[in-house]
C-alpha cells in the first residue's frame, strides 16, 4: 500500500524531470574555444587547435599563415582564411580520405587564439590600442571595447581606415546620431547598418 500511494508522487516527479531529460537528449555538443562564434571567420594569424579522432599523432596547434593557408600532416596545405572551422574540417578530411582505405576519421578544428582578428581604435578613447575578438565586431561595440570616448571627442568626424586589395580606404563613420539614442533614432530597423570592423582596420575617434 506505502508504494501504490508514492506512485503519483513518483509520476510527477518523473513527468517533470521529463523536458529536462528531454532538452539534454537533444544537445549536441559543440567543440569550439571559449568566447569563440562558431560562425567566426577564421583570420591568418589565428591559432588553430586540429584534432583527427583515433590518431593521437595527427593532433596539432597550427597558426594560419600570413597567405590564408595552413598545412597539416598528410592534408597538404589548407586554404583557411575567411572559412569557418567546419569548414575547414571537412577540407583536412576530405584530403586524408586517400589515406584511409575505409571512411576517413572525423576532424574536429577549434580557434585557440583569434589573434589574426586584431583591430585597432585610435584618438579621443579612453584606451586606444589594438584588440582581438573572436565574433564580428561593430564599431560601438569596439568603441566599448576601448573603454568609451574621451572628453572633446568629436564622433562627427569617426572614420575607419581599412586595408583593402586596391589599397587603403578612408570609411566615414555615423556615430553621433547614434549615440544619442532615441532622441535622434526612431524605434525599428536600421536603415544602414553599423560599420563592422575587420582584421587590420582602424577607427579612428578625432
Amino acid at each position: 500500500m506505502a508504494t501504490l500511494k508514492a506512485l503519483p508522487g513518483l509520476l510527477a516527479a518523473l513527468c517533470m524531470g521529463a523536458p529536462a531529460l528531454a532538452a539534454a537528449k537533444d544537445v549536441v555538443p559543440v567543440v569550439q574555444a571559449s568566447g569563440v562564434d562558431p560562425e567566426y571567420r577564421v583570420n591568418p594569424g589565428d591559432e588553430l587547435d586540429i584534432l583527427v579522432w583515433g590518431d593521437e599523432r595527427l593532433q596539432r596547434l597550427v597558426r594560419v599563415l600570413p597567405d590564408g593557408t595552413l598545412n597539416f600532416p598528410l592534408a597538404g596545405r589548407v586554404s583557411a582564411a575567411n572559412r569557418t572551422v567546419r569548414e575547414i574540417a571537412l577540407q583536412i578530411r576530405d584530403n586524408l580520405a586517400p589515406n584511409y582505405r575505409e571512411a576517413p576519421p572525423d576532424v574536429t578544428v577549434a580557434v585557440r587564439e583569434a589573434t589574426g582578428m586584431r583591430f585597432y581604435v585610435m584618438g579621443k578613447v579612453r584606451t586606444p590600442g589594438g584588440f582581438a575578438s573572436g565574433r564580428s565586431v561593430n564599431v560601438l561595440q569596439a568603441l566599448s571595447m576601448a573603454g568609451g570616448l574621451a572628453e572633446f571627442a568629436d564622433v562627427k568626424n569617426a572614420i575607419i581606415l581599412r586595408q583593402t586589395a586596391q589599397g587603403q580606404t578612408v570609411e566615414p563613420v555615423r556615430l553621433s546620431r547614434v549615440l544619442k539614442g532615441a532622441r535622434k533614432m526612431d524605434t525599428g530597423r536600421l536603415d544602414v547598418p553599423l560599420p563592422v570592423l575587420g582584421a587590420g582596420d582602424v577607427l579612428v575617434i578625432p
